[in-house]
């Protein structure tokens, strides 16, 4: 099972990066408010390069695993993609849907 990992960031501006492990490399986008537990809040999510699966269980003094576990993909096309993610703190059904270019919007769904 793909595994996914949520982790903060302290950068110039706090933000969250959510990786979902697929086709061998670990798509990421940043969430500048965190990926929301509860339903139908929608959050910002900005497409970054993809990274390394590695790079999934990295941490230092600015980035901190908030979340971890694995997922199911019920969906990936281009501009949509539905998951259900199984952690820690973010259990249920959530989908990324591009809104233009490199910007998109991640919700917990039913």
């Amino acid at each position: 099972m793909p595994r996914f990992v949520v982790q903060e960031h302290q950068a110039t501006n706090l933000h969250w990066d959510l990786r979902l492990e697929h086709d061998g490399v670990a798509a990421s986008w940043a969430v500048p408010k965190n990926v929301s537990p509860e339903r139908g809040v929608r959050r910002l999510a900005v497409q970054v390069e993809d990274h390394s699966v590695r790079y999934m269980s990295h941490t230092s003094s600015r980035v901190s695993i908030w979340d971890r576990g694995d997922y199911d993909l019920e969906k990936w096309e281009d501009g949509k993609i539905v998951f259900e993610l199984h952690g820690d703190r973010l259990e249920g059904r959530y989908a990324l849907i591009r809104t233009d270019g490199k910007n998109w919007l991640i919700h917990r769904t039913r």
